[in-house]
């Protein structure tokens, strides 16, 4: 009868391609259990969205039924995210929150909550546990995306959060209503930043998107003063104005400990729906070019796609509506490197030899 050594001895030609190591020393290799012929274990990753565990579970069924003995070779693939440990660690954690995650923007007009919404359904369809806070105070428009009308509520101790798609949400939106103005000053903007992070009931989150107002404001401050932030996603559209205000963008988050988790280029280029023909409205190329200037991950490309902008205002957004799509697809591809780039983070202080995702 093959051996539990012999098993794992075989297993370590499986590797993690961007931990950079096997799976066996990654203590990935869970519940192994042998009976007579039959092997069976768990592959616990690190992130529900990993791109290539299909490929690592068919490697890893093949290195073991190749074992002299094994008839058959049955395995679960399932992950347990870790928190980023690239924040800053004197920041008392959110309770019940593994990581937190900045999006934001050198300028307004960009589609970064567009992209903030459609990151975090695209995280949830892949398996994680995800809420967004609407940070963006003065033009709070995560509800309107996300087709939710509601008021907060209490369970009695702490603010209950509402939920579509999966996808748990504070909002602005939900204290003053969609039309009111907020005409607040730093001080009153700092304590409700720290409303949503304390006061808030979150359980079990795996990742926190924070939707950030556009610019270098009062709102980057305090998340950066109040919680300890996994890191930061940018986004850019290709034309050289919007990348200069990026790379601004991208320096401030570095000033305020919020390393920068990737870029993402918006409205890339445009996709005629009735030809396909693709056109560089914007230019081409300036949010790649950016994130190699600034040796940041470059995420991906979200082309400008007629049904995103529909998806957006009527609260059904792409990734929900139409998740077979290019643009849906762009969404997911962006979601899977922006979850490794965490997976990274999250063993930056081990002893692991670590590879850039590319």
């Amino acid at each position: 009868m093959v051996s539990e050594a012999a098993v794992l001895d075989a297993l370590k030609a499986v590797r993690d391609p961007d931990l950079n190591r096997d799976i066996v020393s990654l203590k990935f290799i869970k519940n192994l259990r042998i009976e007579g012929g039959r092997i069976s274990f768990a592959i616990e990753l690190t992130t529900p969205a990993c791109p290539m565990k299909d490929k690592m579970k068919e490697q890893a069924r093949a290195v073991v039924a190749a074992l002299s003995g094994v008839a058959a070779v049955d395995i679960e693939m399932t992950a347990q995210v870790r928190a980023a440990v690239t924040g800053d660690l004197s920041k008392a954690p959110v309770p019940g929150v593994k990581n937190i995650i900045a999006v934001g923007a050198g300028k307004g007009g960009v589609g970064k909550t567009t992209v903030a919404v459609n990151l975090a359904i695209a995280l949830s369809q892949c398996g994680g546990r995800v809420a967004i806070i609407d940070g963006d105070i003065y033009g709070p428009n995560v509800p309107l995306m996300l087709g939710i009308q509601t008021q907060l509520t209490t369970d009695g101790s702490k603010i209950v959060p509402a939920e579509q798609y999966g996808i748990k949400l504070v909002s602005m939106a939900f204290l003053t209503g969609d039309d009111a103005p907020v005409i607040w000053r730093g001080p009153m903007l700092h304590g409700v930043i720290q409303q949503f992070f304390r006061e808030v009931r979150w359980e079990n989150i795996d990742y926190l998107i924070v939707d950030m107002p556009p610019g270098t404001g009062d709102i980057a401050l305090s998340l950066s003063q109040t919680v300890p932030v996994s890191g930061s996603v940018v986004v850019t559209t290709p034309q050289i104005v919007s990348v200069a205000d990026t790379r601004r963008a991208v320096r401030m988050y570095q000033k305020l400990n919020v390393p920068p988790l990737g870029l993402i280029e918006n409205m890339s280029h445009f996709v005629c729906t009735e030809c396909r023909h693709e056109s560089d409205i914007f230019g081409k190329g300036g949010g790649e070019a950016l994130a190699e200037e600034m040796s940041i991950p470059f995420l991906g490309r979200i082309p400008i796609y007629e049904p995103i902008r529909i998806g957006g205002d009527t609260g059904v957004p792409i990734a929900v509506g139409d998740p077979a799509s290019p643009a849906a697809e762009a969404f997911r591809m962006a979601a899977e490197r922006l979850a490794a780039q965490l997976s990274i983070a999250s063993y930056k202080k081990s002893a692991i030899p670590l590879m850039p995702v590319r």
